[in-house]
């Protein structure tokens, strides 16, 4: 089986070390935003049998680096997901995936406004990771758009921005809620959607400006939805990630 084919199959349910799917995994990425190691690992031992995929991202891997993938990893049979923003030249993004690859990220994230160029130079670097390529970031809005002086609105930047990562060798994408149809629209059924900004009803946006429910993004055409705080955050995010992930199993069967 492909890499991309068996993320894809991540998305209705994670797999274990031998590769067989468990279904009743959740297509959630937990964010693992943590002050430390030890919290990060707690938290990824809560919610690893009820989510397909663990979330490392920049803070926590400047901080602690290989180990921080590693403690999280373990033996769960997760997919590991190292959200890093790589945005410089071609020759530096190439230079920063092999960098990692002793890491073996199952994904690993490029901003798409690096350019095409540096795209390519990541998943020539990582053949065997899926390169995500991030849109627009979630915490923006059209305003921000114009003071950038990147052309908006944010749904037309995104949807332009995922057609050149694609056309450039992303197999994944990241945009928000408000996008996530326009894109899939724009780049067909191959290409893994990763949606950040997600906040159950009744959940503070925090400092997220394009949010949107589980059970919609999911219907959008989202395939890996990134949740945070409303897991970690919670008293017991093992109890948190499971509810949700019975949320979304009763829509699965409901649709």
């Amino acid at each position: 089986m492909s890499r991309n084919a068996r993320v894809a199959e991540t998305t209705l349910g994670s797999h274990t070390e031998d590769g067989d799917v468990v279904t009743d995994r959740a297509p959630i990425a937990v964010a693992l935003d943590a002050p430390d190691l030890d919290t990060a690992a707690r938290w990824a031992a809560l919610v690893s049998p009820h989510v397909s995929t663990l979330k490392v991202g920049l803070e926590l891997y400047l901080r602690y680096g290989a180990e921080a993938v590693a403690s999280v990893r373990g033996g769960r049979g997760v997919d590991v997901f190292l959200d890093l923003k790589l945005h410089d030249i071609p020759a530096t993004v190439a230079g920063a995936a092999r960098a990692v690859a002793r890491v073996r990220p199952d994904l690993l994230t490029v901003h798409a406004t690096a350019g095409p160029a540096a795209i390519e130079a990541a998943a020539l670097a990582l053949p065997e990771t899926v390169i995500v390529a991030v849109t627009v970031l979630t915490s923006l809005t059209d305003s921000d758009l114009d003071q950038i002086g990147l052309a908006g609105p944010v749904r037309e930047a995104a949807v332009r921005l995922a057609a050149l990562a694609v056309r450039s060798g992303a197999r994944g994408l990241v945009c928000s809620p408000h996008e996530v149809a326009a894109v899939r629209d724009e780049v067909g059924p191959d290409i893994v959607l990763i949606t950040p900004g997600i906040r159950p009803t009744g959940q503070a946006r925090y400092d997220q400006a394009r949010v949107g429910t589980p059970e919609e993004t999911l219907r959008a055409g989202a395939d890996l939805l990134v949740i945070g705080r409303p897991i970690t955050g919670a008293a017991d995010p093992g109890a948190a990630a499971a509810a949700l992930a019975m949320a979304l199993r009763r829509q699965a069967h409901a649709s």
